[in-house]
């Protein structure tokens, strides 16, 4: 392939991406690739070929700006493959936002976080109270060691001596020797005595 049908092929692949039709604008920047991997305007065109499929303004306003910087500046490319960079990493901090609320009604289901079991115990100014409230409706989800002791450390020290000992047992196998965790076998012993 020579230097006329390279930018033959620039052309008939920018002419298709100014038309949106992103599909075959990503396949003729990728037949130009193959032959020219490093041709930036090229792989700057498949970068924004696939942007198009998703989001149409994005991608042409970047082609607008890299048209137009392109001949001005040296780091054209750079500032592009930033700009999609930036552009990617923002739609991925806006899913994780958007998909963390959904993830965490579907985790916790019917159950109610350990943190705000807590939150309702200084409400109501018991943990006894708010958890014979709660025990037969509502499962207390905890998310880590640090609340699993303190959980297991306020049911025993509240007269729920069984129900504690239950937990230890269950859980046993998820810390393994862990001394913190089986130090509770002692706390529950003692608020037995």
């Amino acid at each position: 392939m020579n230097k006329i049908s390279q930018d033959l092929l620039l052309q008939r692949a920018e002419g298709e991406f100014l038309k949106g039709d992103y599909k075959n604008a990503l396949r003729s920047y990728g037949l130009i690739l193959k032959d020219y991997p490093l041709l930036d305007e090229a792989r700057i065109g498949v970068y924004l070929s696939d942007l198009g499929a998703e989001s149409e303004e994005e991608a042409q306003a970047l082609f607008d700006y890299y048209q137009m910087i392109k001949t001005e500046k040296e780091n054209a490319v750079d500032i592009i493959d930033g700009l999609i960079d930036s552009l990617d990493s923002s739609k991925h901090n806006i899913q994780e936002l958007l998909l963390n609320p959904i993830q965490e009604q579907i985790e916790y289901g019917d159950g109610i976080r350990y943190s705000d079991f807590l939150a309702l115990v200084e409400s109501r100014g018991s943990f006894k109270k708010t958890f014979e409230d709660i025990m037969f409706s509502t499962k207390v989800v905890i998310t880590d060691k640090d609340e699993f002791i303190d959980f297991v450390t306020q049911l025993a020290n509240e007269g729920f001596d069984e129900m504690a000992l239950g937990y230890l047992d269950a859980t046993s196998n998820l810390f393994g020797d862990d001394q913190d965790v089986l130090a509770l076998y002692n706390v529950v012993r003692g608020a037995q005595k």
